[in-house]
């Protein structure tokens, strides 16, 4: 049974109110398992040494999804989970991760999951990523994801992950080496507060002849918050690689942007845009002459931004 904490984390992070009754799903509550089901096309077993999970798609799976959420309600854990992905050839599938924190104590409550992908030729795969932090208490949520994937030829992963509240500090560090054909689309929303500090880290090698990556970083910065967001996109081969970071800053807010590009390919292609600024003075003004007041109008604004 799930307490009423763990199930209001679960249904933010992950969509769904309570263990399933159905569907392949791991649900990680504490550093432990406290309910998983696999289905005839999704295995899921332990490692051996007990660090994490195997995710196992046959070949062919079509319209399927797997939910591995991880939940802490405990103050002062330090959660560590390794989950390696094995998706068959020709699968499509949705998954859906994420980790949230509730933390009433005066201790440092962190999760850190590190998640490799093996993607088989032609298949798809769409990743979903919510991280919250809560809690009254006087200590700190820590998040470190780490994601890497190999994906084989003419395979597709899209990555959607998303930050908006409540995590004092996180790491996130993503990776991936594409074969001929291969696409990965990643997409990062971050809203960080106070004295929170967020990193973001891209790593591509577009390493077969027309693979492509795109890499979206939209953030807002407010009060003395501080950002950081890396990429590097690596062009070895006739490829197309685009990263993106568009940032806002309010109060005393900071964010800095490292992009780093590099063709080793004559027909390689590879672009970096960034732009990071206050909220127009034009935008706030044009809807307070509609009624809102102006921490209604930046709400707006930001909301729109990050939709």
């Amino acid at each position: 049974m799930l307490n009423d904490v763990i199930k209001n984390l679960l249904a933010e992070v992950a969509g769904i109110g309570n263990i399933p009754t159905a569907g392949a799903f791991n649900i990680r509550s504490n550093g432990k398992s406290a309910g998983r089901n696999s289905t005839e096309t999704i295995q899921i077993v332990s490692k051996e040494d007990g660090s994490g999970i195997d995710i196992i798609i046959k070949p062919g799976t079509k319209n399927e999804s797997v939910h591995i959420p991880a939940l802490i309600s405990e103050t002062d854990m330090h959660d560590l989970v390794y989950n390696d992905f094995h998706i068959g050839e020709d699968a499509d599938v949705t998954i859906v991760a994420g980790c949230g924190i509730h933390n009433c104590g005066s201790g440092v409550s962190q999760h850190d999951g590190i998640h490799r992908f093996f993607v088989g030729k032609n298949a798809r795969i769409k990743y979903v990523e919510k991280h919250i932090g809560e809690g009254e208490g006087g200590g700190q949520n820590i998040i470190n994801p780490q994601t890497h994937i190999i994906a084989e030829e003419n395979s597709f992963i899209e990555m959607d992950t998303v930050q908006l509240k409540g995590v004092d500090s996180t790491k996130r560090i993503s990776s991936a080496k594409l074969a001929a054909g291969a696409t990965v689309v990643i997409k990062e929303k971050i809203m960080t507060h106070g004295q929170q500090y967020a990193e973001t880290s891209f790593d591509v090698d577009l390493d077969g002849e027309g693979c492509s990556a795109k890499l979206i970083s939209r953030s807002v910065a407010r009060d003395s918050s501080r950002q950081l967001f890396r990429s590097k996109l690596c062009g070895n081969k006739a490829c197309y690689g685009h990263s993106e970071c568009d940032a806002i800053i309010m109060d005393n807010g900071i964010v800095a942007a490292e992009p780093e590009i590099i063709a080793n390919d004559v027909d390689a292609t590879l672009i970096h845009e960034a732009a990071i600024g206050k909220i127009a003075g034009d935008q706030l003004t044009k809807l307070m002459t509609l009624g809102l007041t102006e921490k209604q109008a930046e709400s707006q604004i930001i909301n729109g931004f990050l939709k």
